[in-house]
């Protein structure tokens, strides 16, 4: 049996970010999934330890682990499964796979020019030393073949799973609207682009709800907005809201708007999705492939473009039974089907070791 060590360790840091998501989904799979010739251990924060059950081996993250890790030889592969990460094996002979989630800070106004020279310098560096490297999405491969020397490293393309809520009822959250509301969520960076949404208030009775921290630049942008198409009353900053009262606004949207300019893979699309919500989405970056054709898109920003799309897509929806097509799409991601891929890849660095 030959050991394989997952780090995970952006398990510590904000619980309402996609990174978080995709390392608890993750690893709670492939601790789930029994293995006879692979032994996991999951490279987690101390306050984690335990977060996928006790029979599972947990190797507590410290700081200084950036600088040298004592043992990693026993370690026949080590699977660095978040794009910025400090920590490696100090083992040369230890195989490593490498996912890339997307360089969408490059575009980011809160970074600085040197920041992005620096992380981006840290990416080649864990891209050089890979044996495998590993994608979320086809747009995330295409985005890494732009800024990085990708060489002729083997890849392969794994795409998310689907957060499935459990069943409701859900938390009520403290603002409910009292009349049909759009929604979306996400951290307000320029990337998520909300600043577009309140134009497809003009001339109706709708509220925009957006969920997400807003302690950023970009969160004037979006009031400015609003308060341009005179809507400001309308567009509601909620902040970071729990997995429960999320599901609530999920569940009692007209419709979920995301027109991100900077997605490696987008997991809101498919909460939304699992609730058979009409979703309208940026046509860029990797959001085609998630929302399939049971999305409606977004192919420009302008304010009269967006509120024909967004006019013609609700009276389709309406006028048609798109529920089962939207659930459909979004249960043909699954985090089980995305665990086994990386298990074969594990498989596929050992094998060539």
């Amino acid at each position: 049996m030959q050991n394989v060590l997952i780090d995970l360790h952006r398990l510590g840091g904000n619980k309402f970010n996609g990174l978080y998501h995709y390392c608890f989904q993750l690893g709670r799979q492939l601790a789930s999934l029994k293995q006879e010739d692979l032994a996991l251990s999951f490279y987690v924060p101390g306050n984690r330890d335990g977060i996928f059950g006790k029979n599972v081996e947990y190797i507590i993250q410290k700081s200084r682990d950036k600088y040298y890790r004592f043992g990693t030889r026993r370690f026949s592969a080590w699977h660095i499964a978040t794009t910025l990460s400090w920590y490696r094996p100090f083992n040369p002979k230890t195989r490593i796979v490498y996912t890339i989630h997307d360089l969408n800070f490059i575009h980011e106004e809160e970074y600085s020019l040197r920041s992005k020279k620096k992380y981006l310098g840290l990416i080649q560096q864990r891209v050089n030393r890979a044996d495998h490297l590993t994608y979320i999405s086809k747009f995330a491969h295409h985005q890494a073949g732009e800024y990085l020397d990708l060489g002729n490293k083997p890849h392969t393309i794994i795409y998310n799973g689907g957060n499935i809520p459990p069943p409701g009822p859900y938390t009520v959250p403290g603002y409910r609207p009292a009349q049909p509301f759009l929604f979306t969520i996400g951290q307000l960076h320029a990337r998520k682009n909300f600043h577009v949404l309140p134009a497809l208030l003009a001339n109706n009775d709708l509220e925009l709800v957006i969920a997400g921290l807003n302690d950023f630049p970009y969160t004037q942008k979006v009031l400015e907005a609003a308060k341009k198409w005179k809507v400001e009353e309308r567009v509601k900053l909620v902040g970071p809201v729990t997995d429960e009262k999320k599901y609530w606004y999920y569940q009692h949207c007209l419709a979920f708007v995301f027109p991100s300019l900077g997605e490696g893979f987008g997991l809101p699309v498919l909460e939304a999705m699992h609730f058979g919500k009409p979703v309208f989405l940026s046509s860029s970056t990797s959001l085609p492939e998630v929302g399939g054709g049971a999305s409606y898109y977004f192919n420009g920003f302008e304010p009269e473009a967006m509120q024909a799309v967004f006019e013609k897509g609700m009276s389709d929806f309406n006028s048609h039974d798109r529920v089962a097509l939207i659930k459909q799409q979004a249960a043909s991601f699954s985090w089980e089907k995305a665990a086994r891929e990386y298990l074969d890849v594990y498989r596929q660095v050992l094998v060539n070791r």
